[in-house]
């Protein structure tokens, strides 16, 4: 059996195409790190965002090194912080309003979602 040739069955992605990578644990913050490298290694223009929430945003704030160039690309979850008592560094951005609602408004928007 022949396999297909996804390059021509899949459409190719909009240069408008934007996309939110979900990560709730630190297990999922790595994938959407490996994920952030992949498409904009491959899309340079395409809009890329990680909102983190859960135990993820500890993972992010012990070790944000780990992260790379995609920190910058980081939205931490105001409601974990607060919850769990914690700040985070001025590097370091931090959303307006809980990342489910953030994720939803960006859903809402036409942002691609991601869990990873």
């Amino acid at each position: 059996m022949s396999q297909p040739d996804w390059n021509s069955l899949l459409p190719a992605l909009h240069p408008d195409t934007r996309v939110v990578l979900h990560a709730p644990t630190p297990q999922a913050l790595a994938r959407a790190r490996g994920n952030f490298k992949n498409l904009t290694t491959a899309h340079p223009a395409l809009q890329v965002w990680i909102v983190v929430n859960a135990q993820a945003v500890q993972a992010v704030l012990d070790q944000p090194d780990d992260m790379g160039p995609a920190l910058a690309h980081v939205l931490l979850c105001p409601n974990t912080l607060k919850n769990n008592g914690i700040t985070a560094p001025q590097n370091i951005q931090v959303l307006p309003m809980g990342a489910v609602e953030a994720i939803a408004r960006m859903q809402q928007a036409g942002w691609t979602y991601i869990h990873s």
